[in-house]
């Protein structure tokens, strides 16, 4: 059998501890786009209410 050479990730580590690695970059990325996600939707609703806000004062 053909062994296949180790996997080097982005970082240029190999193992498990390049794969924890990975895991946390994952875990952060996640984070990142939750609270992004977050931001994104306060910022529609505030507009939302703002636009509401001034239909209702012209008339």
């Amino acid at each position: 059998m053909e062994q296949k050479p180790p996997r080097k990730t982005s970082a240029g580590g190999t193992g498990s501890r390049a794969g924890s690695r990975d895991d946390a970059r994952e875990d952060r990325l996640k984070a990142a786009l939750k609270a992004n996600l977050a931001r994104r939707k306060a910022q529609a609703r505030a507009r939302s209410t703002a636009e509401r806000d001034t239909d209702t004062k012209k008339g």
